[in-house]
């Protein structure tokens, strides 16, 4: 794995500038609502930029509008509050999770495949996440202790990846490529401590084994369970 460097923020003038948008105007057509949703797209995408980098917490409507060039107004509009701001973020980093580490796996087959594929795909995501960190992860040291809305959709996104982990050794069960005796809950509890592992090890520790040291993690643990 190669070596990468935490950017700190210290300051919005380092984060990246996202394209400025502007609020639509009502024409009397359905231009006005479509061009209203891509608006709302690239703020939401400028915020998941932008929390990768300080945080769930530290995004403020003040902060994207700086960041977008918009007015504090123009992204109020499109949320209502910081909290619906926040929500819509966790959101589209599940929607983008999925679409990199569920959605490509489901072309293997059933089984240990499939199993494969999920952790390898997320392998993938981590590794390139080091640099600019994991809202799963971030979020949870933020709203571990917070209940609200915020906390409910973080706490949502990842049971909602967990059970499709557990799904996953669950039919590698049932194409016996794994035991019976098994205990599914178990197997997908240790496969995401390898990931939360490496985050540890690769962006705190800068451990340049850690990469190597999940995959054979996971190895070990199909080959303790594989029938």
């Amino acid at each position: 794995m190669h070596t990468m460097t935490v950017r700190h923020i210290t300051s919005l003038s380092q984060v990246p500038q996202a394209p400025q948008v502007s609020q639509a105007i009502d024409d009397g057509s359905g231009r006005t609502l479509m061009k209203g949703r891509q608006t709302k797209a690239t703020i939401v995408n400028a915020a998941l930029g932008l929390a990768c980098q300080i945080g769930l917490e530290g995004l403020s409507i003040g902060a994207l509008a700086e960041v977008t060039g918009m007015s504090k107004s123009g992204v109020f509009a499109h949320f209502g509050s910081r909290e619906e701001l926040q929500i819509s973020v966790i959101r589209e980093y599940h929607d983008q999770f999925e679409s990199e580490v569920f959605y490509p796996a489901l072309s293997c087959a059933r089984g240990l495949p499939h199993l494969q594929s999920l952790f390898d795909n997320w392998m993938q995501r981590t590794t390139t996440e080091i640099d600019s960190g994991c809202i799963y992860i971030s979020g949870a040291v933020e709203f571990d202790d917070r209940p609200g809305s915020v906390r409910d959709a973080l706490a949502s996104s990842v049971n909602t990846w967990q059970n499709a982990l557990q799904r996953s050794v669950a039919q590698a069960q049932d194409e016996k490529h794994l035991t019976a005796t098994a205990d599914p809950l178990q197997v997908a509890f240790e496969i995401h401590g390898l990931i939360l592992a490496l985050h540890y090890e690769a962006r705190f520790l800068r451990n340049p084994g850690a990469a190597d040291r999940a995959r054979k993690g996971f190895s070990e643990i199909v080959a303790r369970n594989q029938a």
